[in-house]
This record gives C-alpha cells, sequence and structure tokens, in this order.
C-alpha cells in the first residue's frame, strides 16, 4: 500500500514536470523541470528494485548529460523570440505525431501486456539467483554486444560532428600562434632603453590650463 501512494506521488509530479518542459517559456527552466523529470523517474526505478538503472539515470543524465544541456543553453543566449516563429504553423503535425503516440500507448496498456505487473511481484533477482545488475551486464555484454557497440560508434561520431561544428574560425576572437611564440628568441622579448633624468620635462602650470581650456572648447 505504501509503495502505491510512493508510486502514484511521484507519477503525479513526474507528469507536471514534464508538462512544464514543455510549456516552460524559459530554456534554463525547463532544463531544471527535465532534471526534476529524471529524479522522478529514478524513484520509480527505485520502487520497481532495479536499482542499477536508477543509479545510473542519475549519474549519467543528471550528472553530466543535463548539466552539459544547462551549461549550453545559458551560453548560446537562445532567442525566444526566434524559437516561436512559425510555431502555428507546425501545430498540425505537432498534434498528429502526439495523437499517434497516445494510441499507441494506449493499445499497449489496452492490450493487457502489463495488467499482471504490478509493484509487488515485480522480482528483482532472476530465476538463476542473479542481480540485476548482473544479468544486465552479461546480457549487455553477450547477447547485445553489437548493438552496444553500435550504440557507442554512434555516440562517437555524434561528438566529433559537435566538436566539428562548435570548432569554427570567429573573425572578432583573437588567435596565438604557439609556433610563433616558440621561434621568439630572448634578445627580441624584453627591450632595454636608457632613459636619462634630463630627458623628461615638467610641464608648467600655465601650459596645463591652456591645455584643459583647449579640451573643455573642443568638448
Amino acid at each position: 500500500m505504501f509503495q502505491t501512494i510512493l508510486f502514484y506521488l511521484f507519477a503525479i509530479v513526474l507528469i507536471l514536470a514534464a508538462l512544464r518542459v514543455i510549456t516552460e517559456k524559459n530554456a534554463v527552466h525547463a532544463v531544471l523541470y527535465l532534471v526534476l523529470c529524471f529524479f522522478n523517474s529514478a524513484v520509480l526505478w527505485m520502487l520497481i528494485e532495479v536499482e542499477f538503472l536508477a543509479i545510473t539515470l542519475v549519474l549519467v543524465y543528471v550528472g553530466a548529460v543535463m548539466v552539459l544541456f544547462l551549461f549550453v543553453v545559458m551560453m548560446l543566449e537562445v532567442n525566444l523570440a526566434a524559437t516561436k516563429e512559425g510555431y502555428a504553423k507546425y501545430l498540425p503535425v505537432a498534434l498528429l505525431v502526439a495523437g499517434v503516440i497516445v494510441v499507441e500507448l494506449g493499445l499497449v496498456l489496452v492490450g493487457g501486456k502489463f495488467s499482471e505487473m504490478t509493484l509487488a511481484n515485480a522480482p528483482a533477482i532472476t530465476a538463476d539467483g542473479v542481480g540485476n545488475t548482473q544479468f544486465l551486464g552479461e546480457q549487455m555484454y553477450t547477447n547485445y554486444l553489437y548493438p552496444f557497440e553500435l550504440a557507442a560508434v554512434i555516440l562517437l561520431i555524434a561528438m566529433v560532428a559537435a566538436i566539428t561544428l562548435t570548432h569554427r574560425r570567429r573573425p572578432n576572437s583573437k588567435y596565438i600562434d604557439p609556433a610563433v611564440q616558440i621561434s621568439r628568441q630572448p634578445e627580441g622579448r624584453v627591450v632595454m632603453h636608457d632613459i636619462k633624468p634630463s630627458d623628461f620635462s615638467v610641464p608648467e602650470v600655465k601650459d596645463v590650463e591652456e591645455a584643459a581650456s583647449t579640451n573643455e572648447k573642443d568638448s
């Protein structure tokens, strides 16, 4: 009974946070609501005793990916006015996709595939007495090794593409050529001048007043 109450409590918070992600006007606030979604999803996974996935969700998505998202959103300073342009034009397509997703979810839920699955009878230990963490690792590196490696390669390509897209030369930025710095000789870095006190002349008060009046007239 207590687990059921916790499930509905965190599920309601998860749904509300997900709605705020897509309705929030501030991009930074939307990312923070997405972090809240991940935390509530991790709690729901903990309730069904899938602790490995829950900890992975918190450490990887909340601790790394979402922090990166938040940093990028704050750094890019997204123009909200420009992002809202043409919103009504894509609204029918968005409603159509949302309707298809709702119908698919309804068919899965009504089909009875998950009718016998409850929080009480969701096993955390397999039939062989292996924990879900060990079982997940064995399945990932045996039966699903090639899809796992393929996903890793795709993520690597995406990372290289992101670095390539952002690594562009900006005209107003100042760059330092290390080769030029290394090729400099010690005698060309510091120049010594022998300045004698007689080379300096202290301006008279009259000259200072004339210069000040001339500046006032020019201004």
